[in-house]
């Protein structure tokens, strides 16, 4: 199984979207606070609407208790030069997304569980992706490398 780890989100309705996301492909969404919502919060709730009990979602106190335990993690910042798809995705990878507006920042990025940091293209002057559909892209991207194992 894949691990997505979200680090500060800010914005309900893209954790809720995540937690879609994650109920779809078996993989666990990894929730670092301070978080920027209430995870009771409607808009949390209406983006999910109910897949919650389908999704394992983990809250985590800080970084480092995130990513306790997980696979090799890959950082997705704009910093990056190697694309996402250039990696050969493995059974328990870990796929990490900063905050919104602002992204990872080099604390996160540099973290020595950082396997490697990794970009998505996009064209010129765009500054980066919602963090749902970035998360939702690079998941199933990960999960179609590893043979779509659980879906149908």
């Amino acid at each position: 199984m894949l691990h997505v780890v979200f680090y500060e989100p800010r914005i309900a309705g893209n954790t809720g979207n995540a937690i879609r996301m994650v109920s779809g492909t078996g993989a666990v969404l990894h929730l670092v606070e301070p978080l920027g919502f209430d995870l009771a919060e409607a808009k949390l709730r209406r983006a999910g609407l109910d897949y919650h009990d389908l999704a394992q979602v983990v809250v985590h106190p800080d970084l480092d208790d995130a990513l306790a335990g997980v696979g090799r993690v890959f950082a997705f910042t704009t910093q990056a030069t190697r694309r996402y798809t250039d990696v050969e995705w493995a059974d328990e990878d870990t796929l990490l997304f900063g905050p919104e507006p602002t992204g990872l920042p080099p604390e996160a990025r540099t973290h020595p569980r950082v396997t490697d940091q990794v970009r998505i293209p996009m064209l010129p002057g765009r500054r980066s992706m919602n963090l749902s559909n970035a998360a939702a892209v690079a998941t199933y991207e990960a999960w179609r490398r590893l043979g779509f194992p659980g879906g149908v």
